[in-house]
């Protein structure tokens, strides 16, 4: 069902191809927003244009790399065709999995640089429109190893960790703007990533999840289409976990 909740809108989704980021990208699409998806491909960013508008929705895909400082820079200019984005959602993110005594140099910082440093980036390329307007929501896409951790992914973990103390702060900063930073933490999700899981790892995981299943995309797109709506405007600085149980701290 179509709805106006975002009518008006501009949503930024950064990583919006596929999975979770797709999801959330077709959770405000159908509420009226104009949503701008982002991947890091000519050929994925043109799928998601045609994702958007497919039924007569309103939105376009258009490339960046996050991790790319050059990449911020164009995408930049090419923002400024559309109204600033009143709604950000930081998704994009990598995996570079190892045990740390194996872990290469440039595996950390791949992912450091993507997952936290981009989201830096991102985040302060919309920050100057959100508080000229007095308005704005940003959401940042953690994961439960930030909370728990999770061994060979010491480097997944410190940026998604990262994400929470940036959460934190910038809604200390921004909160009298009328601006408000969240961020939500999911567990393991249906996904091409966990798709790759072997059958013997997954059971492993599924046993430590209370609920006993996999979450779905759309299930986290809900938390943040929550997160983004006037019902929670008094909510900033938080972490919102959907784990389905698998950690309760």
């Amino acid at each position: 069902m179509v709805t106006e909740k975002y009518k008006g809108k501009v949503v930024l989704i950064t990583g919006a191809s596929r999975g979770i980021g797709k999801a959330i990208a077709n959770r405000f699409i159908k509420q009226g927003a104009f949503v701008i998806g982002t991947a890091t491909t000519e050929v994925a960013a043109r799928k998601i244009t045609t994702d958007l508008t497919a039924d007569n929705a309103s939105g376009t895909g258009l490339v960046l790399d996050i991790a790319d400082k050059s990449s911020i820079e164009i995408f930049d200019n090419n923002l400024k065709a559309f109204k600033a984005p009143d709604i950000l959602v930081n998704n994009a993110g990598i995996t570079r999995d190892n045990l740390l005594m194996r872990m290469q140099d440039a595996d950390w910082e791949e992912v450091i640089n993507t997952n936290l440093t981009g989201m830096y980036r991102v985040t302060k390329l919309c920050l100057r429109a959100m508080i000229k307007t007095r308005y704005g929501r940003i959401i940042n896409i953690s994961s439960v190893t930030g909370l728990s951790g999770n061994s060979g992914q010491c480097n997944y973990a410190a940026a998604k960790a990262g994400m929470i103390g940036f959460t934190r702060s910038l809604a200390r900063e921004v909160g009298s703007r009328g601006i408000t930073v969240n961020a939500v933490a999911p567990g393991f999700i249906e996904t091409d990533m966990t798709h790759e899981l072997t059958s013997a790892v997954r059971d492993a995981v599924l046993t430590q999840i209370a609920l006993g299943r996999l979450g779905r995309p759309e299930e986290i797109a809900t938390v943040v289409d929550f997160l983004a709506a006037d019902e929670a405007s008094y909510i900033t600085g938080q972490t919102i976990s959907v784990n389905g149980g698998m950690y309760m701290g």
